[in-house]
Formats: structure tokens, C-alpha cells, sequence
């Protein structure tokens, strides 16, 4: 019987006893998506179909990018030409109707008191349809302004202090009614409430939308800046890649990039006419209808302000006086108000740009100049000691100052009606040359992005 070998095992050897310990495997660090993202695009710039991928993914993007940028700076302009026409100029010509209504509600107060028992009945009517227009249109700029603003506080000064003034008038009229002189006193009281504290109020509401106009206009005609210089960036992307093309295949057009080319082009030169004639024509509006309205109202004001300091010479007479003492203070403020009254006609004359509108404003001068003329007359009867023949000469219904008065008032009020006429249709073409610009924009740039990812994807499928 045989065994097998007693075959022992070889003992396995140990470490030598000073052997370092073998530090662990580690498994290769994970790099980041950065990291693989860039090596990735740079082993893709090394072959052909890799670079015109990126040339297709970039010029995309810039169309994009333009047609993005435009739609929005072209919607801003947009938005600010809209609020001129709608919002901005509509309110600033509410704010100049407030002033003129409480300054013709004055004047006709004043008429009225003068005329006393025998007054028209037509003199009272237009006192109450000024206090209703002023505060009709209160209430509309109320609901269009913030509380907070400084149109809102002057629109909360107004609505505090008109009905005080409509009850000092109502206290004069009565006593004037009874034949009391204290009625005089109440009627300068009135006077002076509407001069310091109404008619301020009024002024600084007109100032405060004719600010917010501006801002609104020169915000429209202001030029887009970044949708331009991407324009220029897009178009000469697309040329490059173009002619890059026709270098490398001797073809002369990729209708893909030339559809792109062609969307790109269409935008731009949207935009420079668009913003061009927008701005052309809201710059009219401003020269030729803002200004214009801006000196007409202050005219009228004027003439009102001056028609009420001319009755009021009356009704004092010679009570108040100038801070010197020296002089009749209405008579002083009826000299001072009409020369402004003739530098503003003058400046009107110089701005309308049309014989529509130059004619009622000649005939607003000439009829300045034969109110002058009577209120002298006027003025040497009450000097003599004739008082009735005066006011005969300042509220009779045929050769007076009044009848003066009321053909300046219609002239002003008819050259207005021109200028506002003027205003608006050249705001509102001015808004009409960007309609349709940021959605035409958004769309031809999304056609031209198209275009070119085909006119890559072309040259791309050469090399399947």
C-alpha cells in the first residue's frame, strides 16, 4: 500500500519587521462638469463638425440674444410713447384746465359782483360751470396720481381749499345782495384766498404732470443701445461664418445662414427707421404742440388773471395798495399781468407753424391791444369821479374791456384747440412706428435662429 508523500506546505514568509505599511488604492478623482464640459468642447474645436456645431450653437444665440434685446428695449419706448398719448400729456392739459377754470371762476365772481342786483344770469352760470369743471377734473387726476406724489398733494390741497372759497364767495354775494360794503371785503378775501393758496396749488399740480410728461417723452425718443451694437455683432457673425463657409466648399450661399442674414437685417433696419421716426415725430409733437400749449395756457391764465385784477380795481377802489403804499395794487397787477400776457403772444406767434394756428393767436393780439386801449378810457372816467360810466367801460355788454376780454379768451382757447389737435396726431404717429416692432422682432429672430442651426445642420450632414 502506498501513501502519498507527507508533502508540508512551505510557511508563507512574513514582512521583514521595519517594512513601511502599503498606503491605500485610491480610485481616480472625479472631475467636475466644468472640467469634462471644457475638454469635451475642446476635442470637438479639433475636427470640422465639432466647430461648426459651436458656430451653429453661437450664431443661434446671438439672433436669439438680438431679437430678445430688441423686443424689449423697443417695448420700453413703447411704453413710454403710449403713456404720452394717453396718459402723461392728457393729464398735463387736465392740470392747465384746473388752473385756467379756478382762474376764470374768479374772474367771473368778480363780474358778477361788479354787475350786483341787475348781474347776468350767463355770469353766474359760467362762475358755477368753472367750480364744476375744476372739480370734476380733480377727481379724474385724483383716480390717475399717486396720494403720495407731489400731484397728490397738491390735487389734496385743491379739494380742501375750493369749497372754503365758493363759501366766502357765497358770504359776498349775499352781503353784496344787501347793498353792505362788507361784501367788497369779502370778495378780496376770496381773492386773495384763490391767488395764494388755489391758484399755487394749481400751478405746482401743472408743473408736476408737464414734469412727468417730459420724463415720459424723453424716455420714448431716448435711443436703444444694446439691441443696436448686438445687431452689428449678429450680422457680422453671420458674414464671417458665411465666408468662411465659401472658403472651405467654394459655394457662395448657405440658404440657411442667408435666411438668417436676411431676419437679422429686417429687424435692424426695422428698428433704425422705427426709432427714427418715432422720434422725429415726437419731437414735433414737443417743439410744435407742447410748447406751444405750454405758452398758450400761461397766456390765457395771464388774461384771466389780468381780467380779474381789472375788476377788483374796481371793487376796491384804491383800498389795497402795493407794498410801498404808493400804488393800486390790482391796477399794478393788471399792468404787469398784460405785459406778460403780450411777450407770451408774441412767443406763441413765433411757434405756430401753420396759418390755422397763427391766426386766432394775431387775432388774440390785436384784440390785447384794444383792451389796453379801453381800460385806459376806463380808467380816466373812474379817475374823474364817474364810477358808473367806469364800470359801464369795464362789464357793458358792447364797447368794454369785457367784451375784449372774452375775444382774447376765444382766440387763446380756438388756438389751443389746434395745438392740442397737433400734438396728439404727431404723438400718436410717433407711437404708431413702433407698433408691431417687439413682437416682429422676437419673431424674425426666432425665423433667423432657425435659419441658421439649418444652414449648420447642412454642411453637417456632408460629413455622414
Amino acid at each position: 500500500m502506498t501513501h502519498p508523500p507527507n508533502v508540508r506546505s512551505a510557511p508563507q514568509s512574513a514582512p521583514p519587521p521595519h517594512a513601511p505599511a502599503q498606503p491605500p488604492v485610491q480610485p481616480p478623482a472625479q472631475r467636475g462638469a466644468w472640467s469634462v464640459g471644457k475638454e469635451r468642447l475642446r476635442a470637438a474645436a479639433t475636427t470640422e463638425p465639432g466647430r461648426l456645431q459651436i458656430i451653429g450653437a453661437v450664431l443661434a444665440v446671438l439672433v436669439v440674444a438680438f431679437g430678445a434685446v430688441t423686443a424689449v428695449e423697443v417695448a420700453d419706448r413703447a411704453s413710454a410713447a403710449d403713456d404720452v398719448v394717453s396718459r402723461s400729456q392728457p393729464l398735463s392739459a387736465d392740470a392747465a384746465s384746473i388752473y385756467r377754470s379756478l382762474a376764470d371762476a374768479d374772474t367771473a365772481a368778480s363780474s358778477g359782483f361788479l354787475a350786483g342786483a341787475t348781474k347776468s344770469p350767463a355770469m353766474d352760470e359760467r362762475y358755477r360751470k368753472d367750480i364744476a369743471l375744476a372739480s370734476r377734473l380733480l377727481i379724474k387726476a385724483a383716480t390717475n396720481t399717486d396720494s403720495s406724489s407731489e400731484s397728490g398733494r397738491q390735487i389734496a390741497t385743491l379739494n380742501e381749499q375750493l369749497p372754503r372759497y365758493t363759501g366766502v364767495i357765497e358770504t359776498a354775494r349775499s352781503y353784496n345782495r344787501q347793498g353792505l360794503p362788507l361784501g367788497g371785503a369779502y370778495l378780496r378775501y376770496a381773492n386773495e384766498q384763490m391767488t395764494e393758496d388755489l391758484l399755487p396749488a394749481a400751478q405746482k399740480l401743472y408743473d408736476a404732470e408737464t414734469a412727468r410728461l417730459e420724463s415720459d417723452d424723453e424716455d420714448a425718443r431716448f435711443w436703444p443701445v444694446f439691441a443696436p451694437a448686438l445687431g452689428v455683432v449678429a450680422l457680422g457673425a453671420l458674414f464671417w461664418a458665411q465666408r468662411r463657409n465659401y472658403r472651405r466648399t467654394n459655394r457662395v450661399f448657405n440658404h440657411g445662414l442667408l435666411a438668417a442674414t436676411a431676419a437679422s437685417t429686417v429687424v435692424l433696419l426695422w428698428l433704425a427707421v422705427g426709432q427714427t421716426v418715432a422720434r422725429a415725430e415726437l419731437n414735433d409733437a414737443k417743439v410744435h404742440g407742447q410748447k406751444s400749449l405750454k405758452i398758450l395756457n400761461d397766456a390765457r391764465i395771464n388774461s384771466l388773471k389780468a381780467r380779474a385784477n381789472e375788476n377788483l380795481t374796481l371793487v376796491a377802489r384804491g383800498a389795497v395798495l402795493t407794498a410801498d403804499g404808493k400804488s393800486d395794487k390790482y391796477e399794478t397787477d393788471y399792468t404787469s399781468g398784460m405785459a406778460k400776457l403780450g411777450e407770451q403772444l408774441s412767443e406763441a406767434q413765433k411757434l405756430a407753424d401753420d396759418g390755422e394756428g397763427r391766426a386766432p393767436v394775431t387775432a388774440a393780439v390785436a384784440s390785447v391791444s384794444e383792451w389796453k386801449s379801453r381800460h385806459g378810457s376806463a380808467s380816466a372816467t373812474d379817475k374823474a369821479g364817474d364810477y358808473d360810466g367806469a364800470l359801464e367801460k369795464v362789464i357793458g355788454p358792447k364797447v368794454s374791456t369785457g367784451q375784449s376780454f372774452d375775444q382774447v379768451d376765444q382766440a387763446l382757447a380756438k388756438a389751443l384747440g389746434h395745438e392740442q389737435r397737433e400734438f396728439t396726431q404727431a404723438a400718436e404717429d410717433g407711437r404708431g412706428a413702433l407698433t408691431g416692432l417687439p413682437i416682429g422682432a422676437a419673431v424674425l429672430a426666432a425665423l433667423g435662429a432657425a435659419g441658421a442651426v439649418l444652414g449648420i445642420n447642412r454642411r453637417l450632414s456632408e460629413y455622414r
